[in-house]
């Protein structure tokens, strides 16, 4: 696999932004196709393009000339837009992605989904955790937009994955909340993370995502691992960080928080509740940052 140029969509945000960076530092040509005016100062060029409209999508990429396709331009939570939107917006927008980058020949796509694929933050139940560390295996339950969406947009890309006509290599990534170091600063090192205070932390550090985050920079790095990656069809990953987010041993935090979770594998100190394999096998990623290193 030979890539030149890769496009990215969404990179006027916060992950987009540092992908262009992180592919601009390892010497790729980029395209950042957004909508409105642009926002960044890295993009080789800059198209804007609804991707909720297929046509806008195939011509945006194939006038890149893109040889992948970062696909970040997606609403980022369900609070403030109706719920067709939240669910169109993930999983039409990547259809459009997936359908140009199969008839435009490109070489493999990366889309944007989260941990809500199994059911998480945003849903009216607890997160159903059945079994620890969790995998890529691990049932997914969601009753919200945001959560139905991106599992919807998994089962899209497994269609295309499958296609004995189509050669794309597609990376779907499971992201929490991707943060910043100064968002670690006050989510983390500002605030009681102890095993007591664990319960009234914010909502997307707690219980319910499984205590995990993940550093802008790492969040980068994983993105352009998985179009350099070389593998058939759909795979899903999880792209959190490798420890947890509170205070305590995570045999703690597991005792306390998931008494009827089966634990498969055992934990060492800080361990994440993730297991972190199938990205280190495939995508020769790990995560390489930790909110404790700020302390």
């Amino acid at each position: 696999m030979t890539l030149n140029t890769i496009a990215v969509t969404g990179g006027n945000g916060t992950i987009g932004s540092a992908i262009l960076e992180d592919l601009d530092d390892h010497g790729y040509e980029t395209a950042n196709i957004s909508r409105g005016k642009r926002r960044e100062e890295i993009s080789d060029t800059y198209i804007t393009t609804d991707l909720l409209d297929a046509g806008e999508t195939y011509s945006a990429i194939a006038k890149t000339g893109a040889d992948a396709v970062i696909h970040m331009g997606t609403i980022p939570e369900p609070y403030y837009h109706p719920d067709y939107r939240v669910y169109e917006s993930s999983v039409m927008s990547a259809m459009h992605v997936l359908e140009a980058a199969d008839s435009l020949g490109l070489e493999s796509v990366c889309l944007p989904s989260s941990i809500n694929a199994i059911g998480s933050e945003h849903q009216e139940r607890e997160a159903d955790v059945r079994y620890l560390p969790v995998d890529e295996e691990h049932p997914r339950t969601p009753d919200d937009s945001y959560g139905i969406a991106k599992h919807a947009m998994e089962v899209t890309a497994d269609g295309f994955g499958r296609r004995p006509s189509t050669d794309l290599t597609i990376a779907s990534l499971r992201y929490p909340w991707v943060m910043n170091e100064a968002e670690m600063d006050d989510h983390f090192l500002e605030t009681d993370r102890s095993l007591a205070a664990l319960s009234d932390v914010h909502q997307a550090t707690g219980r319910d995502v499984l205590f995990s985050y993940l550093h802008t920079d790492d969040a980068a790095t994983v993105a352009r691992k998985a179009v350099e990656a070389d593998f058939d069809g759909h795979e899903t990953f999880w792209a959190v960080a490798g420890d947890t987010t509170a205070d305590a041993p995570t045999e703690d935090v597991v005792a306390k928080y998931f008494p009827d979770a089966e634990v498969r594998d055992g934990f060492e100190g800080y361990d994440g509740l993730f297991d972190l394999s199938k990205a280190a096998a495939l995508l020769d990623w790990e995560p390489q940052r930790s909110w404790r290193d700020l302390a």
